[in-house]
């Protein structure tokens, strides 16, 4: 439990930094001589081998965190961040950090995790994959907050502190026509009379259309209405309410453009919804889905399983691949992305593909599609990983599986499993640096039979 900030002792003090969290924090320990020394300090906005001067923020029993007040003795990794608001939101907390030592620290995380936790390494390490480091956040949502201490509306990510919303005026690592448009979304919810009942504003951008989405606890007013039909047309953005739950959202008027983006190596265009997940990253969505069925070597006329599948996104290219004498089965634990994955396949005129709806993380002893047989597996699972599914999956028909992975940790923990339980062997892993400049790490892996 930390304690209160009061309790805090503020007086600037000087660490020495020896290594980054799995967050992108500095680690270093309070020197002698201070009331707790050899107590672990995490410091933002501090790199690996620096000398800093910091002021606490928060105390806890096992150890304290800081943040950076001035750089005595930099890093020859520091750059200059891009952002203006870089130090208080939360949103990207590595700009400090050169992109090439970014990767590298990712691959660091990835590999202490397999050793660590899974207590697996891979025989190959594979190269970092990358995209777009600026201007590729596609899909996100801002925090909306209406502060009357400075008459103001305040629209952005969460700051380093996640009880404050971040004054932001800029967003260099959101598409340019939204990031750059932070101070006029701003102005707008700042003019409605709804201003204090927005929480938040999603934002979704597929390739020829851009959705935002207001969340709005009361019901808006026509003059409210109005301002945002007219901010939608204006901006070139589609206006979509959500009133409600999930189910609630729809079109502020009339007929929505329809969403969508395109995979053009394999032909393919998924369309999704305001809401539907969608990997965040374009250009590096495209590079991870050829790595994994590089790594998964899909031949014409296998069958592939694709669990977690979402809308299709490893399912309709895993099908073209391996053509009309295979098949592919997608496994989805959302029903309404399982019922767009299959309008999916039906525009891009794909018959070769079945999908399913199940909760992988419950007992899947009932579902059919569990025993039909597969020579190849690709999981991509959220951040609680997939153990769950791997222990009640026959995996010794399997002649390979990839695994995508949003959380190294339980990667790692499946890893464990699948090699000193199941039998297999940890070919290779890498990274994938789906989110430049933070501090998350998407990763691939692939097991073959030992």
């Amino acid at each position: 439990m930390t304690d209160p900030v009061a309790r805090v002792d503020q007086t600037p003090k000087i660490l020495d930094i020896v290594n980054l969290t799995h967050d992108g924090r500095g680690v270093a320990r309070w020197p002698e001589g201070d009331a707790q020394a050899g107590k672990a300090v995490f410091v933002s906005g501090a790199l690996t081998g620096e000398q800093v001067s910091v002021q606490q923020t928060t105390r806890s029993r096992h150890f304290d965190e800081a943040r950076t007040i001035e750089v005595l003795v930099a890093s020859p990794d520091r750059v200059t961040p891009r952002c203006p608001h870089f130090g208080v939101c939360a949103g990207c907390v590595l700009q400090h950090l050169a992109e090439g030592e970014q990767i590298k620290a990712k691959q660091r995380v990835l590999l202490d995790n397999l050793q660590r936790i899974g207590h697996v390494q891979p025989q190959q390490v594979l190269p970092a994959l990358s995209g777009d480091a600026w201007g590729y956040r596609r899909k996100g949502r801002f925090s909306v907050r209406r502060v009357e201490k400075k008459d103001k509306t305040l629209v952005g990510f969460r700051e380093l502190d996640p009880r404050f919303v971040a004054d932001l005026h800029e967003c260099h690592t959101v598409v340019p026509a939204i990031g750059f448009k932070v101070d006029v979304l701003c102005a707008l919810v700042d003019g409605m009379d709804a201003r204090r009942d927005i929480p938040q504003i999603e934002f979704i951008a597929g390739d020829d259309a851009i959705a935002l989405v207001f969340r709005h606890l009361q019901p808006l007013g026509d003059a409210d209405r109005d301002k945002l039909l007219a901010f939608g047309q204006e901006h070139g953005f589609s206006i979509f309410l959500q009133p409600g739950g999930l189910d609630s959202v729809h079109p502020l008027t009339g007929e929505a453009p329809q969403l969508a983006f395109r995979l053009p190596q394999w032909d393919v265009e998924l369309q999704f919804r305001p809401l539907d997940f969608i990997q965040v990253n374009a250009k590096l969505n495209q590079a991870m889905i050829a790595r994994a069925l590089e790594l998964l070597d899909v031949q014409p006329g296998e069958r592939v399983l694709d669990l977690f599948c979402g809308l299709g996104n490893f399912t309709l290219p895993l099908a073209r691949v391996v053509g009309d004498a295979g098949t592919v089965v997608g496994v989805e634990g959302d029903a309404g992305l399982v019922q767009r994955a299959r309008a999916n396949a039906e525009h891009n005129g794909l018959h070769n593909v079945h999908f399913h709806a199940a909760d992988l993380a419950k007992d899947l002893a009932g579902q059919t599609w569990l025993k039909a047989g597969f020579d190849k597996l690709l999981l991509d699972p959220a951040r609680s990983g997939a153990l769950e599914v791997l222990k009640q999956f026959p995996l010794k028909g399997l002649k390979r599986i990839v695994y995508v992975s949003c959380h190294p940790a339980s990667l790692a923990r499946d890893a464990g499993y699948l090699v000193n339980e199941a039998g297999w062997t940890l070919r290779a892993a890498g990274v994938m640096d789906m989110f430049p400049h933070t501090a998350h790490v998407e990763s691939i892996a692939v097991f073959e039979q030992a």
